[in-house]
């Protein structure tokens, strides 16, 4: 599975897409599987400059019976700031915020490495 993500230029805010809109909230976006037309609606996105900047698909990987990024990096993202779990994304709550805390996946977004280690 896949979804798409940018950064909105008005803000800066992450937002994924959804059947033709940018929405704030990973629940909420539009799922892509194998077959899915992902590049036409990548595509669709780099055609709104004016819109959003830096417009790309992610992978997703199963959690919790959710749908959450595989990358480390994704998953901040979506969460919103890390720097306080009162702010941001984070702080609504609910089963999407807690599939995105408790997946597991790459530190890197090729998926190659185990999540970051500190000696």
């Amino acid at each position: 599975m896949k979804a798409i993500t940018a950064n909105r230029l008005g803000d800066g805010e992450v937002v994924f897409w959804k059947a033709g809109a940018w929405v704030e909230g990973f629940g909420q976006a539009e799922l892509f599987d194998a077959d899915a037309p992902v590049e036409a609606a990548v595509a669709i996105g780099k055609a709104q400059p004016t819109v959003v900047i830096d417009v790309y698909p992610i992978d997703l990987v199963e959690a919790d019976g959710r749908w959450a990024p595989l990358s480390y990096r994704e998953r901040i993202r979506a969460l919103g700031p890390t720097n306080e779990p009162t702010h941001g994304k984070q702080a609504e709550g609910g089963a999407v915020i807690e599939a995105l805390r408790h997946a597991a996946g790459a530190a890197r977004s090729t998926g190659r490495v185990d999540l970051i280690r500190r000696k």
